[in-house]
């Protein structure tokens, strides 16, 4: 590393100190929550050509299992309908809950506190009537805001890069919407967020029989020439960071390429785009550690990574529902848990079994860096498995550094030969899990809990933008985790808010070479008869809505 490569990787290192909490104290933010200020929910381009969606007028035949296997399911035709489906269960609104005077949308993709920094783009092909060109998705309205015209010879160039059939999809990132209520550590949650997101577009292309490829070779700056970020002029503190570009399409014989044509990103950000975004909130507190983290891991082109996977058998277990876009329209983020949850050991393991990289099992067989995160285990009511504390080893060559780095009287007893989970001491931990997850009762009261625990400081020190990896990947591991909770008639909840430290004193562990980045639990879910649930768009008198 260069003396300007370990400055930018210390710099990372400090903010993601700076926004640790503690018991004694929590990590810098407004301190209570100002309501009237509270940002917009949906941006919106304003003097931009809409293209209205139509709503899936029939669920897709894909059953639960279908969302882990690659390219099972018949690739569908690309074009208006199979596109608006793609969204429509992926980032699109799930149901509008209402409490008195108050209503409030839900989406199909989670996001900490509701508050939804993500936004979608799409850069498309003619597609029916509708000429080439780059939109960004509205989900309230289910429509797509056109910002840029695409000259037919710009696509052209595209499809013949990719040698297939397909079409870009885009993620940026609006820290403001995360920082209004969470301050400094905004940026975690908002990486935690893209990583959700992608999981939830990587299964859904499933459906369609489609793959997500990640450009993982392109730089920052080029996604936001793509999708004209850097042409807009936004509101302080309102611009989108730009996150992913990926290239989705059916399945192709050959090696999908990594990065994208100079050439194209070159003539993409010479064309003028259309639309004034909407203002999210009447002031702004300016959170500079975010913004100064953001230029740090800021991404520039790099060679492309595909790191070496695993060939696992086929999913074990049945499929639990008759149909993935069932599952994926009923995630929802419980609030209170019963602790009379409980489900049977070999559920748990078919759970846990879905968080696994291997080849052909989507969502974590498109990523460049090579799986970081394994998960520390809070079980309490599990039959057939001691209450206690166990590691889930994602990344079986990571095993014998956890053990070097964990205290040395755990156990590291080998549950199941088929499976990399490991009791580490057995016990309650109910008190324990609620204590670490800053005192959140459904991380004692579910049927377990857990926290992401990543190979932290070789990533950043070798490149600082792994920084916002390692959340994505977390935050992956996360969407898997709610859907296989529902599968299971049980319902999960991501927790940002944890003592980082105090999980690591925990564990035993004496320096940043692992971190914990995310904490996550699973229960049996006590429905609050306060709220009213009302379909997602019944706002919009269209057919289908």
């Amino acid at each position: 590393m260069t003396d300007s490569d370990k400055s930018i990787a210390a710099g990372v290192i400090r903010y993601h100190k700076r926004t640790k909490h503690h018991y004694e104290r929590y990590a810098r933010s407004p301190g209570y929550i100002d309501w009237a200020n509270q940002p917009v929910p949906f941006r919106f381009y304003q003097d931009t050509p809409k293209v209205e969606l139509p709503f899936l007028q029939e669920e897709p035949a894909a059953a639960h299992l279908d969302l882990y296997r690659t390219a099972r399911m018949p690739a569908r035709r690309i074009g208006l309908a199979s596109i608006a489906g793609l969204l429509e269960l992926s980032v699109a609104l799930s149901a509008w809950k209402s409490a008195g005077q108050s209503r409030w949308s839900l989406r199909v993709n989670p996001s900490s506190g509701n508050l939804h920094p993500t936004e979608t783009y799409l850069v498309l092909p003619r597609v029916e009537k509708h000429p080439a060109g780059v939109c960004h998705y509205n989900p309230l309205h289910h429509e797509l805001e056109r910002r840029a015209a695409l000259p037919e010879e710009v696509w052209a160039r595209l499809s013949r890069h990719f040698r297939s059939e397909g079409f870009l999809v885009g993620l940026s990132s609006i820290f403001w919407r995360e920082s209004w209520k969470y301050g400094e550590r905004a940026l975690r949650y908002c990486n935690h967020d893209v990583g959700h997101a992608i999981a939830a577009i990587r299964m859904a292309a499933n459906i369609y029989g489609w793959q997500l490829h990640w450009l993982d070779a392109v730089g920052d700056d080029e996604i936001a020439a793509v999708l004209g970020i850097d042409q807009t002029s936004y509101e302080p503190l309102e611009a989108e960071h730009p996150d992913l570009l990926g290239w989705i399409c059916p399945a192709a014989p050959h090696e999908m390429p990594s990065d994208l044509p100079g050439e194209v990103v070159d003539a993409i950000g010479q064309i003028p785009f259309e639309g004034t975004p909407n203002p999210l909130s009447h002031k702004r507190i300016d959170w500079e550690t975010i913004g100064a983290t953001a230029r740090l891991t800021r991404k520039p082109p790099t060679t492309p990574l595909r790191p070496s996977l695993s060939n696992f058998q086929d999913l074990a277990g049945r499929d639990r529902i008759e149909r993935a876009a069932d599952l994926i329209r009923r995630r929802r983020s419980a609030t209170a848990f019963s602790t009379a949850g409980t489900i049977s050991g070999q559920a748990f393991l078919e759970i846990l079994e879905k968080t696994l990289p291997a080849n052909d099992r989507s969502p974590f067989d498109w990523g460049p860096l090579p799986p970081s995160t394994h998960l520390i285990l809070f079980v309490h009511s599990i039959q057939d498995l001691a209450p206690g504390l166990y590691a889930y080893v994602r990344w079986l060559p990571d095993l014998e550094s956890l053990k070097r780095q964990c205290r040395s009287d755990f156990q590291w007893s080998h549950i199941d030969p088929e499976a990399p989970l490991f009791l580490l001491e057995e016990g309650r931990y109910r008190q324990t899990a609620t204590m670490v997850s800053c005192h959140q009762s459904i991380a004692g009261e579910s049927v377990f809990s857990l926290g992401m625990l990543a190979r932290f400081r070789e990533n950043i020190e070798t490149a600082p933008y792994r920084y916002r990896w390692l959340f994505w990947e977390a935050g992956m591991i996360g969407q898997v985790l709610y859907l296989e909770a529902e599968a299971h008639s049980l319902r999960g909840t991501g927790i940002g808010c944890y003592f980082d430290d105090a999980v690591h004193d925990l564990l035993g562990l004496k320096d940043d070479t692992y971190q914990s980045m995310y904490h996550f639990t699973v229960g049996l879910p006590v429905e609050d008869d306060r709220l009213t649930t009302l379909p997602p768009y019944f706002h919009i008198q269209r057919h289908g809505a």
